[in-house]
Formats: structure tokens, sequence, C-alpha cells
């Protein structure tokens, strides 16, 4: 690396040092200051005064999972699609305007082909039903 491409990575590597003392210094704090008295009401699992009934692990369905990550995929979509949009009219005016298009319609399209293949996998139905082939069970 050069003198030059050091120096500009500088700031950052400053940057990255001063958020790493930050953090162990208020680390370092809370542990110092935090009050440590131990009693029988902090050790008990909830904090709203009822007992716990039951076992930890239970049933989740997992459909929440994957409707979560569904929803993360298109929001992520509409934030990046955002600033192309914005500035599309100035890219226009530049002559860029056709080759940004296709660009932004073929992100789109793998989009729109991913949310069609979640549908056709039946991904998106919230009670999932198997249905059983005939064929295979003679």
């Amino acid at each position: 690396m050069t003198p030059a491409q050091i120096d500009g990575l500088m700031p950052i590597v400053m940057l990255m040092g001063i958020a790493v003392l930050l953090f162990t210094g208020g680390h370092f704090v809370s542990v110092l200051l935090a009050p440590k008295k131990p009693s029988h009401l902090k050790s008990t699992p909830y904090e709203c005064g009822e007992l716990p009934v039951g076992s930890a692990w239970s049933a989740f369905n997992v459909r929440f999972y994957v409707v979560g990550l569904i929803f993360i995929i298109f929001d992520v979509e509409s934030v990046l699609m955002f600033p192309i949009a914005s500035v599309f009219r100035e890219l226009n005016d530049l002559g860029e305007g056709l080759y940004v298009l296709e660009i932004f319609l073929s992100f789109i399209s793998i989009l729109v082909m991913g949310i069609a293949y979640c549908w056709k996998k039946g991904d998106l139905d919230w009670v999932k039903s198997y249905q059983v082939s005939l064929k295979n069970n003679k």
C-alpha cells in the first residue's frame, strides 16, 4: 500500500479504535458501578411475578421465520429502488436512462422470479397442505 492509501484509511482505523475504546470503557465502568445485590426475586426467571409453568421448550412454527425473511428481502428491494427512482430523470438527461432502466427491470425480474418460486413452493401459505400422491403408495 502506498502512503496515500494508508492516509486515506487512517480516519477509518481511528474511528474503529475509538469505537472499541468506548465499548470496553463503557463495559468496564458498568462492571464497576453496577449494584451487585443478588436476591431470590432477582434469581427468578420472570420479572412479572408469575411462576414458570411447563417446559421452556415449545414447538414454534418455522413459517414465522420464512415470512420474516421474505419480508426483509422485499423491504431491502424497496430501499434499493428508491435512490434509483429519485435520480432517474437526471440519468435519463445524461443519456444513461435506458441502461439504468434495463438494470432496474432485471433486478425487479429476479425478485419477481423469487416470489413466484416461493409462491409455487407454498412458502407463502400460512397452513401448508401436503398432498400424498396415490401413484407412489401402490
